[in-house]
């Protein structure tokens, strides 16, 4: 077999329809798109116009609010951490920090920050410094004797904020 013999299964690729050639061609006079009118013509922009009357997404109350510039936090259970010790990734001991945690294939990249979770069970002594801890994982690393530095991250400035000189 050659490279110019190799040639794909029959039916693989389906053939484009050619839309408005002729009547003959399945798809020829209004080419699909009905009879007159605005559906049928270019630019169309019909969706969510109801005649004039003002839009549903319009007359509904809106709710919530959604921050702009989110913190995004690396989680790591306590488990997680454990099963590290374990293979031999982090000491006993050691601080735990996200360029630690990275060294250690914990996390995969560092995001805004690292956010401690409790699900799993810490059996090592670890020293923390990060930007989050939940209360029961913090309650967790305290019986064990571990130090806890929480270090807030800076919110992210947007394009939209302007900056203090």
């Amino acid at each position: 077999m050659k490279l110019n013999q190799l040639k794909d299964n029959k039916g693989a690729h389906k053939g484009r329809m050619r839309v408005g050639r002729g009547l003959g061609s399945g798809k020829g006079k209004t080419a699909g798109r009905g009879m007159k009118g605005q559906s049928s013509r270019s630019g169309v922009a019909i969706k969510g116009f109801e005649g004039g009357q003002m839009p549903i997404h319009m007359r509904l109350p809106k709710r919530g609010f959604n921050v702009p510039n989110p913190l995004r936090l690396n989680a790591v259970n306590l488990g997680r951490l454990q099963v590290a010790i374990d293979v031999g990734k982090l000491e006993k001991g050691a601080k735990v920090n996200s360029d630690t945690l990275l060294a250690a294939g914990i996390i995969r990249r560092k995001l805004d920050g690292v956010r401690i979770l409790a699900k799993g069970d810490l059996k090592d002594k670890l020293d923390f410094e990060v930007a989050g801890v939940s209360e029961s994982a913090r309650a967790a690393i305290e019986k064990l004797g571990g130090a806890i530095v929480v270090n807030k991250p800076k919110p992210k400035v947007s394009k939209d904020t302007p900056e203090k000189a």
